[in-house]
């Protein structure tokens, strides 16, 4: 429960939060999608060029065939990749492009004869990239594929099969079958790592307030909640504070609400400056704050808001600088009297409005 001093300036934050929601927008996802399947599919049809040509040569096949082969593997992969960036659906596009590569697979397993270690290389290949981008469906859907592929092309060219492979298939074939999984398993940890920090940025975002840093109302409460029952618990000391700025509406109405922005992050800093980093500050919304400070009596509360009060009176705001800028605080310190959290948040709200009704620019703490 440490102030936000993660969050140095404004710009940060609005970074963190544009960055966040870019990666819940299902176009940018779905290029993601693509760009991750774009450098499986170059390096393993790249690779499986080799133990397949090695397969196809003891085959009497028309240059068309090998033109086909050296446009599959090492021209496919690009022109999926710009056809997925295309497509109003960068995602359901790959899907279509994956299955594809299982439909060609079928046929060069057909042209091939069904050769034993080439095959198990462009099934295994297929699979993982299935497997990956689709779970078992998918996966399923392209064995399903590549079968019906291979028996058409089978039936079509009368090829016979043979499953004995060559020499010249096992060198080519083995170091490609050895090094593609593992070439998977790094895209499948950097993917798990990048999925991790969205999954950190999104818990970050429901938890804070997007302009200031600090904690948003409702997870302000929910440590709240938590602080009033370990001080029933344990009979500890805590104080809550109500922090609201004084006639805000003034100054956005006569400065903007840039200014009012401004005055709104002043604040923040300036509680973040005075406070202790186990002191807890949440934004209620507008121009209400609130703080949690954990074994502190309401006397360390007060005395630390006229620290605040002191600095507020020689500060001035870039956009308005005859503007004085002043926070009325109302401050409660934990009792037994209070049988709910709510009950304790309620007294600081009565302190503050009886800072706001005394004059405003002070601090009152509740009978």
């Amino acid at each position: 429960m440490m102030n936000d001093e993660f969050y140095d300036n404004n710009e940060n934050i609005r970074e963190e939060w544009y960055c966040s929601l870019s990666q819940d927008d299902p176009h940018r996802a779905g290029l993601r999608f693509a760009r991750r399947i774009r450098l499986a599919r170059a390096a393993g049809l790249a690779g499986l060029f080799f133990p397949v040509s090695s397969a196809l040569v003891t085959h009497s096949l028309s240059g068309g065939w090998w033109l086909l082969l050296v446009g599959w593997a090492f021209v496919w992969p690009h022109l999926a990749w710009q056809q997925a960036c295309r497509a109003d659906d960068p995602h359901d596009r790959e899907i279509f492009n994956l299955k594809i590569d299982a439909m060609v697979a079928g046929l060069w397993i057909g042209l091939m004869g069904v050769g034993a270690l080439p095959t198990a290389a462009l099934i295994v290949t297929i699979a993982m990239n299935m497997m990956g981008a689709g779970g078992g469906r998918l996966f399923i859907a392209g064995l399903v594929i590549i079968l019906l592929s291979m028996l058409v092309t089978l039936q079509l060219t009368g090829g016979s099969i043979a499953f004995s492979p060559e020499p010249l298939e096992w060198w080519l074939t083995l170091p490609f079958l050895m090094l593609y999984p593992i070439l998977f398993a790094w895209l499948s940890y950097r993917t798990a790592i990048r999925l991790a920090e969205h999954r950190r940025r999104l818990a970050l975002m429901s938890t804070r307030d997007g302009m200031t840093g600090v904690f948003n109302r409702r997870h302000w409460e929910i440590l709240l909640r938590n602080e009033y029952e370990a001080c029933r618990r344990s009979h500890r000391v805590a104080t809550i504070l109500l922090i609201d700025i004084d006639r805000f509406k003034n100054i956005n109405d006569t400065w903007g609400h840039d200014v009012g922005d401004e005055a709104i992050i002043a604040i923040t800093r300036q509680l973040q400056m005075t406070l202790r980093a186990g002191d807890v500050i949440g934004r209620f919304g507008g121009d209400e704050f609130a703080v949690i400070m954990p074994g502190t009596p309401a006397e360390s509360g007060i005395a630390a808001m006229s620290r605040v009060h002191e600095r507020l009176e020689s500060m001035s705001l870039t956009g308005a600088q005859g503007e004085r800028l002043q926070i009325s605080v109302g401050v409660a310190a934990w009792g037994p009297q209070f049988e709910h959290y709510r009950a304790w948040l309620k007294a600081a709200d009565v302190a503050l409005y009886k800072a706001k009704n005394a004059g405003r620019g002070r601090t009152e703490v509740a009978a």
